[in-house]
């Protein structure tokens, strides 16, 4: 089995310019740390603006969740409609589910002008109820969308489902047209090779230890030198550490982990997943998946509340592995290729953000639905620092720390008890 994201190796070739073999540049206007959705749309932004760009990343372009994910472009946030009414009343709500549709537009605007091929393609999703209660809930969301978002889906019940999904394990349905499959790795290079060619400096291998600001200029210390910036933005997501103090305190780092199945053959695929949707269904610790481009079953979850490391991943594909065949049984036989796991951000109250604190900028706080999301916001918080005012509900330069926490979260065991209980309740 492989030990790394299945998407590397659908790529033809990898972003390798000998960045950092070169000298890094003393001075920039504008020092991006994280090269990933969000860095690199930002910095292309800003390039097309006319500044000078350089990009850091201690690893290789996409290292993190942009080459990890399961490539699924979805419709809405991570709260569902009912909730975003409940907390927002339903004006903020339908404008907040509108910003989720503009995300997906920027992404595919921005994917058909720079020419980028990724296996962009409007799929539709799924999503399964994992009990009779679900299924009811979604009679709420269809209908809330409907009033609220002038958004249609639609319901399929357990006797119908087989439409959509080659499994009886769940009791109905909900269809949503408007999502869409991507190849992630294939976009993240795609997107970094858009930068470059607006003037970005992408520096790979090249880690950053700590900034410091001295009047109007910030001072960026990495393991290659010092590098001077009129502004700064860490797009460090689910991977920010000590360099970003401020950052850590807001962000709270969360496991997810996948598995890919050998080649299934495209009518075995086809028996799965019919129309090639998206899907993943209506648990707290639920379960996503799709059939890949070459007819293999990806199939992920957030199969345990822990940092991602060899020992959890191991754990992990061995619960997706049980999950998978109670879902799809006719493919127990089929041997797993790929396990992987790699960390998404979530904020405190579920929703993204993207401002400016303490004199930098970020972007961040995805919750899983980052692909279009990080597009979107990096590319606000790029005409932001480049003298754009910006006026948006994800803009938000009071994000406030996390009580109690420093950026190590001591209590994702807890949360991950309390919705396994949730799981068994609701």
């Amino acid at each position: 089995m492989k030990h790394y994201s299945y998407w590397l190796d659908t790529l033809p070739e990898k972003l390798d310019d000998g960045a950092e073999s070169t000298e890094l540049e003393a001075r920039a206007d504008v020092v991006v740390v994280g090269a990933g959705y969000t860095g690199l749309s930002a910095a292309r932004q800003l390039a097309k603006a006319g500044a000078s760009v350089v990009v850091l990343e201690s690893e290789h372009v996409g290292f993190g969740a942009s080459s990890r994910n399961a490539g699924q472009v979805l419709t809405g946030l991570k709260l569902d409609i009912e909730t975003l009414v409940a907390r927002h009343g339903e004006a903020q709500a339908r404008l907040l589910f509108d910003i989720s549709i503009e995300s997906m537009t920027t992404l595919e605007q921005l994917v058909v002008h720079e020419r980028i091929d990724c296996d962009y393609e409007r799929t539709g999703h799924v999503q399964a109820a994992a009990k009779p209660s679900h299924f009811e809930a979604f009679r709420r969301e269809q209908a809330l969308l409907a009033r609220v978002c002038d958004h249609r889906v639609q319901l399929l019940s357990r006797g119908d489902q087989q439409r959509e999904l080659g499994t009886s394990t769940y009791f109905g349905v909900l269809v949503d047209e408007r999502s869409a499959a991507i190849n992630p790795a294939k976009y993240v290079n795609g997107l970094a090779a858009a930068a470059r060619r607006a003037g970005v400096s992408i520096r790979p291998a090249t880690t950053v230890r700590r900034s410091t600001r001295t009047g109007p200029m910030w001072t960026v210390v990495t393991d290659r030198g010092d590098i001077k910036a009129q502004d700064l933005l860490f797009a460090t997501n689910g991977y920010t550490n000590g360099a970003a103090p401020f950052l850590q305190r807001r962000l709270v780092p969360i496991g997810s982990y996948i598995v890919v199945t050998a080649p299934l053959g495209a009518e075995r695929a086809k028996q799965l997943l019919p129309k090639r949707r998206m899907a993943f269904d209506s648990k707290h610790f639920l379960y996503y998946f799709r059939a890949t481009p070459d007819h293999r079953l990806l199939f992920g979850g957030r199969a345990e509340f822990s940092k991602p490391s060899e020992a959890s991943t191991a754990r992990a594909a061995a619960i997706l592995r049980d999950g998978l065949t109670k879902i799809f049984p006719q493919i127990a036989d089929a041997p797993l290729e790929y396990a992987w796991s790699g960390n998404v951000a979530f904020t405190r109250d579920q929703m993204p953000r993207a401002g400016q604190i303490d004199g930098a900028y970020y972007a961040g706080g995805y919750c899983g639905h980052g692909v279009a999301m990080a597009t979107y916001l990096g590319t606000l918080i790029g005409r932001r620092i480049a003298g754009e005012p910006i006026a948006h509900p994800f803009m938000d330069d009071r994000f406030a720390p996390i009580p109690f926490y420093n950026g190590a979260p001591w209590f994702l065991p807890l949360a991950g008890a309390y919705y396994r209980y949730r799981d068994l309740v609701d």
